[in-house]
């Protein structure tokens, strides 16, 4: 990142590193600085840019990345598109964000958990903010004469939380492209933080894959974005094995959906057995099993104004944190512990959220694991519908799938504790739970 900038100061960074400030402490009154004589009455300080979704972090980027941020919000009219693909490698788009807990009281407050840890949900709203700042960089010309491309959050592939992320010590999240298609851009996200004794350097405590997709912010279509050049030998495995994930998402969507051969329909036969068992002769229904549909829980909400991106849609991380908080519930009533976050297994942003929507979130337990007694799983799917009740319809907008298990120090407070298995009560409930289970295999397969 070539800019350092926060909210209280801008410089040139030396490491390229943009550091994150309490929100609070750099807040600015809606109206400090008054309109300029120029006439252009409706340009509002960075901070407020445009009366949308805030946090410490997405502030920080969007001043650091102010010249980008502002042709997005007033691009030049009847610019032309960009007429030359440029080649980029990924050290040109790396960025990282530094977070100053260990001396910033309000910052810490902010992101603490009931667990004296960095709250997820937040964290999931953060990288999103950071991978969408990555993507517009390597898309973006420099050039003020162009067209500046749009784009969005078009799925994640896969978060894992590797150990817990204390709010105490100082964290720093790097992010850089690792791949590009024709209009789709990968990027990869590393949080780093050392032990609280300090005794360790910094190591890696997550890592998370976004794919952004390009749109001309004109007509809408796909646009083409600069070419990628990976020059070390770790670049190019990178983009390798992303190359391969992408391959391996066209042949999911270019494939019909498949039907369920011999041995696949004895699966899903086993699967209903108990669950008709639970439906026909309840009191005979094996008590360490639940049917899934009684592991349900809902909210909704109206998309507010104060929730959207730079774009005038709902901020993906929103999205994700309210998601991730859905599903943290459903695992808690679930298993009756405190949950542990393990990994988001898979989201799909399947159309974007609007200011206005009448949002309804609807969580479930789509299955466990309890191969490991110390590590049991608890496999949670959030699916985002948007309602309209005006015209009686309803499409799913985003689909989320979580992975939990239970805190450890919860777990030895309840002898005997054990999760319970999930049954389906309809076919439709089962094929769900069969192809989420052979996504995360094959998820699996493709990582080692």
């Amino acid at each position: 990142m070539d800019l350092n900038s926060s909210p209280s100061n801008n410089t040139i960074a030396v490491n390229g590193t943009i550091p994150v400030a309490s929100t609070f402490a750099s807040a600015t009154a809606p109206f400090e600085n008054p309109p300029p004589a120029n006439g252009s009455g409706d340009r509002k300080p960075i901070a407020l840019w445009p009366g949308m979704y805030h946090s410490p972090v997405t502030t920080a980027l969007w001043e650091a990345r102010s010249q980008i941020f502002e042709r997005l919000l007033d691009p030049p009219r009847d610019a032309p598109p960009q007429s030359e693909l440029l080649t980029r490698n990924p050290s040109q788009s790396r960025t990282s964000i530094l977070y100053n807990f260990s001396s910033d009281f309000v910052l810490r407050e902010q992101y603490r958990d009931p667990w004296n840890e960095v709250r997820i949900g937040k964290l999931l709203e953060d990288l999103d903010a950071l991978a969408g700042t990555i993507s517009v960089k390597h898309c973006s010309d420099e050039a003020s004469t162009t067209r500046p491309l749009i784009v969005v959050t078009a799925s994640v592939d896969k978060i894992v939380l590797k150990k817990p992320i204390s709010v105490n010590v100082d964290l720093k999240i790097v992010g850089s492209v690792i791949w590009v298609g024709h209009s789709s851009i990968e990027i990869q996200l590393e949080v780093t933080q050392s032990n609280e004794d300090g005794n360790d350097s910094d190591s890696v405590a997550l890592t998370a894959n976004f794919i952004f997709v390009a749109r001309d912010s004109k007509t809408g279509k796909a646009a083409p974005v600069n070419r990628l050049l990976p020059e070390t030998a770790h670049e190019k495995v990178l983009f390798e094995q992303a190359e391969a994930r992408s391959n391996l998402r066209k042949r999911k969507r270019g494939g019909e959906k498949k039907e369920f051969e011999n041995g696949e329909k004895n699966r899903l036969k086993a699967l209903l057995a108990e669950g008709r068992i639970f439906c026909d002769m309840p009191a005979l229904a094996d008590r360490d099993s639940i049917l899934l549909k009684d592991t349900s829980l809902e909210n909704a909400l109206i998309c507010q104004p104060q929730q959207r991106n730079i774009h005038g849609r709902i901020f993906g991380g929103f999205l994700m944190h309210r998601a991730f908080e859905l599903a943290f519930s459903t695992a808690y009533a679930f298993a009756g512990l405190v949950p542990y976050f393990l990994e988001v297994d898979h989201v799909d942003f399947l159309r974007p959220v609007d200011v206005g929507d009448f949002l309804r979130l609807k969580s479930c337990v789509l299955y466990t694991e309890v191969h490991d007694p110390d590590q049991p799983l608890i496999n949670v799917e959030v699916v985002a519908h948007v309602t309209r009740p005006e015209l009686r319809s309803s499409e799913v907008s985003n689909a989320f799938h979580f992975t939990f298990t239970v805190r450890p120090e919860a777990k030895v407070t309840k002898s005997g504790f054990k999760l319970r298995n999930v049954v389906p009560a309809t076919e439709e409930e089962a094929r769900r739970i069969l192809e989420r289970i052979d996504a995360d295999n094959l998820n699996e397969f493709f990582r080692t």
